[in-house]
C-alpha cells in the first residue's frame, strides 16, 4: 500500500490512512508513504539555496515543514511517543544543517548531498506514520528503505540491483510480517552497495512500492492518491472524465509515460514481471474501487480507453541528403543523444529525414551542435503530445480517421502509430492542446 503526498498531507489525512490501513490489516499490509505534500520541493529549494552560499537561509526555509510534522505529531500522539518522535526532529536538524552547510563547501559531491537531503522527507514521513498507526492501536515497524533497496551509484535516478533487494526485502520485511507487524518504509529513498543514500527519482515511491511488491509476491500493489483510479482524461481539462475499471500493464505504461499523473512509468515494470496487479485508488474516497491495471484487459466497443498528453515538447528535424540509402544514420543520430544523457520520445522518419521529441531540453544547445554535423537542423519549441490509448487500435479500422476528423481544423506536427499496438501517438502545438482533449473526449466518450 503506496501513499503519496496529498493523502499524507496534514492530520486529517493521516487519520485516512490509519483507516484504510485498519481495514487490511488481515491481508498483511506493507506500508509505503511518500513525503508530506511539499516537502520534498522544499527540501529541493534548500539545497539551492545552500549551492548559491545561503545555508543559513536554507535551513530557516524548512521551519515551516517541521512544524507541519509536530503538528500531527502533537494531534495523534501520546506525551511519550511525542517525545520520541520531537527527538528525531531534533536530530534531523542538526543533520540538515551540517548536510547543507557542506552543500556550500562543497565537501562532497553534490548529487550525492542532494540524494541525502530530499531523503528526509520520506524518512520523516515514514516515522511519523509509523508513530501514528502506533496511537490507532496498529501494530506497526518503521524499516528504512535505504536499508533495503539497493542501487548502483546514479545519484538523482539510481537503478536497482534486483537480485539483491529482492533477497534483503523478503528477509527484512518478511519476518516483520510473520511477527504480525505492519512495516512502514519511505519511497523513493535507497542506498548503493557503499550505503551511500540514493533516490530512485522524482515520483520514484511507486516504483519502490512496486519493488517491494514483487520481492515479496505480494497479491496485489495498491497505489493510494488523490484521483480515483485512473481516468478517462485530464479532469482539469474535461471535468465528465470518469475512472476506468481496468487497464493492461501496456495501455498503462504508455499512459503513465506521455503524461497521465497518476502512475511512474517505472511502477509498471517489477508488475509486470512477476503478474502481480496494481490497484490505484483514492484516500479521500477508499470505499471506491478505483483502477485495477491487468497483464491484460478487455477491449471496449469504443476502443480508446484514455488519452494522455505532456506539454513543454521541443521537435527536432533532421535533414540530410547522405540519409538516402545509408546505414549507420539512425545509429549516428541516437549516439549523440545517448552521448548528451538526452531522453528521445517520439521519431518519425522519411527517407533523408529524421523528426522526434524532447520533452528535457537542458542538453539541447549542445545536442543541436552535435546534430548539425550530421544534417541542418530546425527546432520547433512549445509542443504537446497526444497520446490516445485503447486495446487493439492498431488493429480496428476507422479510429485514426475518426480521431483526426474530430480535429480537422488543427495542424498535427508529427504522427506516430504501429510501434505499440495500443497506442496512436500525434504532436500539436502547445497553445491548443486542451481544445483537442476536449474534443477528442467528447468523440470518444461522450453518451449521446
Amino acid at each position: 500500500m503506496k501513499f503519496g503526498g496529498t493523502s499524507v498531507g496534514d492530520s486529517a489525512a493521516f487519520e485516512r490512512v490509519c483507516r484504510i490501513v485498519a481495514e487490511q490489516i488481515e491481508n498483511q499490509p506493507v506500508v509505503v508513504t511518500s513525503a508530506m505534500t511539499k516537502v520534498t520541493d522544499a527540501l529541493l529549494n534548500a539545497f539551492y539555496l545552500a549551492g548559491k552560499n545561503e545555508p543559513e537561509t536554507a535551513f530557516e526555509s524548512l521551519a515551516p515543514h517541521f512544524a507541519r510534522h509536530l503538528e500531527v505529531a502533537e494531534h495523534f500522539l501520546s506525551d511519550e511517543a511525542k517525545k520520541s518522535f520531537y527527538s528525531e526532529i531534533e536530530k534531523s536538524k542538526r543533520e540538515l544543517g551540517e548536510i547543507l552547510d557542506r552543500v556550500s563547501r562543497r565537501s562532497l559531491p553534490v548529487q550525492l548531498l542532494k540524494d541525502v537531503i530530499v531523503a528526509y522527507g520520506e524518512l520523516l514521513a515514514s516515522r511519523l506514520l509509523t508513530e501514528v498507526l502506533r496511537s490507532k492501536n496498529i501494530n506497526a515497524r518503521f524499516a528504512d528503505a535505504r536499508r533495503l533497496i539497493v542501487t548502483d551509484d546514479e545519484h538523482g535516478a539510481a537503478n536497482p540491483i534486483w537480485e539483491e533487494t529482492e533477497k534483503i526485502v523478503r528477509l527484512e520485511l518478511g519476518s516483520i510480517i510473520e511477527r504480525g507487524e505492519v512495516p512502514v518504509l519511505g519511497g523513493f529513498i535507497a542506498a548503493s552497495r557503499g550505503g551511500e543514500t540514493t533516490t530512485l527519482g522524482r515520483g520514484g515511491s511507486d516504483y519502490s512500492a512496486a519493488l517491494v511488491g514483487a520481492a515479496l509476491k505480494a497479491r496485489e500493489i495498491q497505489i493510494w492518491t488523490d484521483v480515483t483510479g485512473v481516468l478517462t482524461t485530464d479532469p482539469r481539462i474535461c471535468p465528465e472524465a470518469r475512472t476506468l475499471k481496468t487497464l493492461s500493464y501496456e495501455e498503462a505504461a504508455e499512459l503513465a509515460y506521455f503524461g497521465a499523473k497518476v502512475l511512474h512509468p517505472k511502477t509498471i515494470q517489477p508488475a509486470v514481471d512477476w503478474q502481480i496487479p496494481v490497484r490505484v485508488c483514492n484516500s479521500h474516497e477508499p470505499e471506491m474501487r478505483g483502477t485495477m491495471i491487468l497483464p491484460s484487459s478487455q477491449s471496449t466497443p469504443r476502443k480508446v480507453k484514455s488519452i494522455a498528453y505532456k506539454k513543454g515538447i521541443t521537435i527536432l528535424h533532421i535533414t540530410s541528403a547522405r540519409m538516402l540509402g545509408a546505414y549507420g544514420f539512425m545509429s549516428a543520430i541516437f549516439q549523440i543523444f545517448e552521448r548528451h544523457r538526452t531522453v528521445v520520445d517520439v521519431v518519425t522518419t522519411s527517407e533523408v529525414s529524421v523528426s522526434l521529441t524532447l520533452d528535457n531540453t537542458a542538453s539541447l544547445e549542445a545536442v543541436v551542435k552535435d546534430l548539425r554535423r550530421i544534417g541542418t537542423v530546425e527546432i520547433e519549441p512549445q509542443q504537446a503530445v497526444v497520446c490516445v490509448v485503447g486495446s487493439g487500435l492498431r488493429d480496428t479500422s476507422g479510429v485514426a480517421a475518426q480521431i483526426f476528423a474530430a480535429i480537422s481544423d488543427i495542424n498535427i506536427s508529427l504522427i506516430s502509430h504501429g510501434a505499440s499496438s495500443v497506442n496512436m501517438t500525434f504532436v500539436v502545438q502547445e497553445n491548443v492542446v486542451n481544445e483537442v482533449i476536449k474534443r477528442l473526449h467528447g468523440e470518444f466518450f461522450s453518451e449521446n
